[in-house]
């Protein structure tokens, strides 16, 4: 009895090592390969930094791209081409610094600590905030968090997604008719770790706030608040069973071995412009056509539907950035003095919490050119206040920040995001 007690244990601990494995070996690996930082001197500089960009064989995976002097550019280098590009730049008189040293050392790290959360969660039954997640593991504390706080917390599903998997909304209300509302959305690039999990933070922090904090309370009595926490869900569980550094959604693209097309250039306004990539191939493709992604599209017509949101908020990683519209055009908005006053007292709102700075500005003006993108679309459907967030870090971690930063990151982006709300309400338009 006992030898057949400990065979089973010994077969039960064969399947999880060979489940581990397999997990191992679909993933890709980035052993040796190294982010480097450039910080273009001039206009000659930033063409010579496009060039790597246009090659196909070097593989080089853009974090920032060449866009002005005076923003630094970053690029993750395959390990096998370091000798290359760095040559390269020696050659053309420019200097780099390496952010990154090794890419599979921080991924090791990061995939150490969520086995390490995942344990304590099964032998506690709670939800570590502080740690990264799985999309079902999300999806699951979606269902349990919906439960909890049903008096102010429902769930509504506004679409599929290219394989299927359906798009799941939180609504924050505390009334049943339609009222005016805020959007929120996070992980539209999947990579973008931080994001998804300061949504998942940020729905926490409305639920356990809501009659105790004067602001917030204030806000949902007269509005009601929809955070889309996994706004890429395909490309998100990509990252985790494939490919940790993914950016885009996993459509299919005609003619071409190259999957998914840019959640984030595929909006109507600007659509095609040269601040996004026709090619399939590339991170910024727009797609065939505007909206042509359902990931875009449910968005779209959810909020065309609604026909009253005040405030767009979406947010990404990583620089550190609070931006508006436009980024597709040079001319400001009508609303821009406006917009950038309220950018400025969000970010000093921000800044008080753990003291991290930052820049604030027209899209185009502050980071890059930036076609078919949410905010230039929500404006000119007449949401006035639309922002979008770009978190920590500045360059040392990147994608990769540590979930040691998930709580003080979502903690100093909330004082923003109400500064935001709490504008919207007091200026009705």
């Amino acid at each position: 009895m006992l030898h057949g007690a400990l065979l089973r244990l010994a077969m039960r601990a064969a399947l999880v090592l060979s489940f581990f494995l397999a997990a191992t070996w679909s993933q890709k690996m980035f052993n040796g390969d190294q982010v480097l930082r450039v910080k273009a001197k001039d206009e000659k500089e930033l063409q010579l930094l496009r060039k790597l960009k246009d090659s196909d064989s070097l593989k080089i995976d853009f974090w920032h791209s060449p866009a002005r002097p005076s923003l630094p550019v970053d690029m993750r280098v395959p390990f096998a081409n370091l000798k290359i590009v760095k040559n390269y730049l020696n050659s053309t008189g420019m200097s780099y610094t390496i952010m990154i040293e090794d890419v599979q050392v921080l991924l090791d790290e990061e995939r150490k600590g969520m086995s390490a959360s995942q344990r304590t969660e099964r032998s506690t039954s709670g939800f570590r905030y502080n740690s990264y997640h799985t999309l079902q593991e999300i999806y699951t504390w979606m269902d349990n968090f919906v439960a909890e706080h049903a008096d102010l917390v429902s769930k509504i599903v506004i679409g599929q997604t290219f394989e299927k998997r359906s798009i799941f909304v939180l609504k924050f209300s505390t009334c049943n008719t339609t009222r005016p509302a805020v959007w929120i959305d996070t992980g539209i690039h999947a990579r973008e770790w931080i994001t998804q999990a300061t949504g998942v933070w940020t729905a926490m922090k409305i639920a356990l706030d809501y009659g105790e904090e004067p602001v917030l309370t204030e806000v949902l009595n007269h509005m009601d608040i929809f955070l889309e926490v996994i706004t890429n869900p395909d490309g998100f569980a990509y990252t985790q069973s494939m490919n940790r550094l993914w950016r885009k959604n996993r459509a299919s693209n005609f003619n071409s071995t190259c999957k998914g097309v840019d959640p984030n250039r595929n909006w109507e306004t600007g659509f095609g412009g040269v601040g996004s990539s026709k090619n399939p191939c590339s991170e910024t493709y727009h797609g065939p056509f505007p909206h042509s992604e359902p990931e875009v599209a449910s968005v779209a017509n959810f909020i065309q539907k609604h026909k009253h949101f005040k405030a767009l908020i979406s947010i990404h990683s990583y620089s550190q950035m609070l931006l508006y519209p436009y980024g597709y055009r040079k001319e400001p908005t009508h609303d821009n003095e406006e917009l950038h006053a309220l950018a400025q007292e969000a970010v000093e709102a921000l800044s008080q919490v753990h003291g991290t700075q930052y820049v604030f500005g027209r899209t185009i003006n502050t980071i890059y050119v930036a076609n078919g993108i949410t905010i230039d679309w929500a404006y000119e459907h007449n949401i006035k206040y639309s922002f979008s967030f770009e978190l920590r870090d500045t360059g040392v971690y990147g994608f990769l920040l540590p979930a040691s930063q998930i709580i003080p990151t979502a903690e100093e982006t909330w004082p923003a995001l109400l500064t935001i709300m709490k504008h919207a309400l007091d200026h009705p338009y």
